[in-house]
C-alpha cells in the first residue's frame, strides 16, 4: 500500500506498508508528482511499516521515471523518514547525502513528534 497526501503548503505524507505492484507504485508516483507541483523548500514525512520490497514491474516502472522523479526531490530541502527497520533508516540517511540541498533524517515509528519537529525546526526534539 502506498498513500500519498498533502499536508498543509509544502508538506507530503507517504505511507508504505506491505507488497506494493506496478499499478500501485503507478498511481503512487502520479500523485507524488501532481501533489509536488508549487512546492518549494518542501518536507515530506514518510511512514514505512511492514517494508516488503516492491514488486519487479513496480521497480520497472520508478526506474523509467527516475529523471522526472529527481526533478520533482527537487521541490524538497528535508524528508523525515519512521521506520523501524534499522538499515532502512541507514540507507535512507545515506541517500541523503546524494542529493544536494536534501537533508534525510531517520527516526523510528514511535518518534513521530520528534520527526516532525525536526521538519520545521531542523532539530529533532527530545520527549
Amino acid at each position: 500500500m502506498l498513500s500519498i497526501k498533502k499536508h498543509g503548503e509544502n508538506r507530503l505524507e507517504i505511507e508504505f506498508s506491505g507488497d506494493l505492484n506496478g499499478k500501485e507504485m503507478e498511481k503512487g508516483l502520479d500523485d507524488f508528482v501532481a501533489l509536488s507541483q508549487g512546492i518549494d523548500e518542501g518536507r515530506m514525512l514518510y511512514r514505512i511499516r511492514d517494508f516488503h520490497l516492491p514488486s519487479f514491474g513496480a521497480m520497472v516502472i520508478k526506474f523509467s521515471r527516475l529523471p522526472e522523479l529527481l526533478r520533482t526531490m527537487a521541490h524538497y530541502d528535508r524528508v523525515a523518514i519512521l521506520t523501524d527497520t534499522d538499515w532502512l533508516q541507514t540507507v535512507a540517511e545515506l541517500e541523503g547525502k546524494l542529493f544536494p540541498g536534501l537533508e534525510i533524517k531517520a527516526f523510528d515509528l514511535d518518534e513521530e513528534d520528534e520527526a516532525a519537529a525536526w521538519l520545521v525546526d531542523g532539530v529533532a526534539q527530545l520527549a
